[in-house]
C-alpha cells in the first residue's frame, strides 16, 4: 500500500522514525511531518500563510504547518497518489479519552477520515519516560489491514498502548474522560502587559473496565473507533421560546 505517517512530534521524533521504519518492510511509505513539535494544537490548519516543506530524504518532508496541514498537502500535493492510509504517530504520550480533543496526532488521523482516507492515529503511553517504540510500531505493521478494517468515512481509529515489550492482549475500548487540574500562573511585565504561563496538573482520569485507560492500565493496547463529525444533542423546538428577537 501507499502510506503517509505523520504527527504532531516533529520530524525528529523517534516514535515516527521507528514507525516508518516498520512499516516500510510491506509498504511504500512516504513521512510529512511538522518541523518542530506541535503537540496540542488539536485540528488547527494555516490558512493565511504558504506552507514551506523542506525534503530531507526521498520520501521524507518537514512542513512549517500542523499536523492537519501535513495530512491534507502530504495526501494532496506531496504524494504521488492520493495514500490507502494515513498513520499518525507514533505519539510520545498517551492520547486517551479527552486527550483526543487537544491531539494534533488524533487531529491528523480525523483529517484524512474527512477525506474518505483510512486514519490511525498511534500513542505510546510510558510512566517512567522510558519509551519502547518497537513493540507498538511491530503491532501497527502486523495488524495494519485488522486496524484499516475498523476505518471508514468519518471514523477514524485510536490506538494507545503501554510502554512494555510484552502486551497483554487487545482491547476494543470506549474512552475516558480526562480532568488535568491544569492551571495559570500570571505575571505583571515591565512592559506593562501581563503574561501568563501554563501549568500542567496531576492528571485525574475516569473510565469503567471497557475504557482505552483501564486497557492500557492492564497492559494491553487499546483499540477505539472514534467518530469525527461533530453532534448535537436532539434538538427541543420548546427551547427555542426561551429567546426573544
Amino acid at each position: 500500500m501507499n502510506i503517509l505517517v505523520t504527527n504532531d512530534d516533529g520530524l525528529s521524533s523517534e516514535g515516527l522514525q521507528v514507525l516508518a521504519s516498520a512499516l516500510s518492510r510491506d509498504h511504500d511509505v512516504w513521512i510529512v511531518a511538522p518541523s518542530m513539535n506541535r503537540s496540542g494544537v488539536s485540528h488547527g490548519i494555516t490558512m493565511d500563510e504558504p506552507l514551506r516543506f523542506k525534503q530531507s530524504g526521498p520520501k521524507e518532508f518537514s512542513c512549517t504547518g500542523l499536523p492537519v496541514d501535513c495530512s491534507i498537502t502530504g495526501s494532496q500535493g506531496i504524494m504521488p497518489c492520493i495514500p490507502d492510509a494515513i498513520v499518525s504517530g507514533i505519539n510520545r504520550g498517551a492520547n486517551l479519552g479527552t486527550d483526543i480533543v487537544y491531539s494534533g496526532t488524533a487531529a491528523a488521523a480525523r483529517q484524512a477520515s474527512f477525506a474518505g482516507i483510512p486514519g490511525i492515529a498511534v500513542s505510546l503511553v510510558s510512566k517512567t519516560d522510558e519509551y519502547l517504540w518497537q513493540p507498538l510500531a511491530g503491532f501497527i505493521r502486523d495488524n495494519l489491514s485488522a486496524l484499516l478494517s475498523l476505518c471508514a468515512r468519518d471514523v477514524f481509529v485510536n490506538v494507545n498502548a503501554p510502554s512494555i515489550s510484552e502486551y497483554a492482549g487487545v482491547r476494543m475500548t470506549g474512552v475516558s474522560r480526562r480532568d488535568y487540574r491544569d492551571s495559570i500562573l500570571m505575571h505583571d511585565g515591565p512592559d506593562g502587559c501581563k503574561y501568563s504561563f501554563f501549568r500542567g496538573g496531576d492528571i485525574q482520569t475516569d473510565g469503567d473496565e471497557k475504557s482505552d485507560f483501564e486497557a492500557v492500565e492492564s497492559g494491553c493496547v487499546s483499540i477505539s473507533r472514534i467518530a469525527s463529525q461533530p453532534f448535537a444533542l436532539e434538538p427541543d423546538a420548546g427551547q427555542a421560546r426561551l429567546f426573544r428577537l
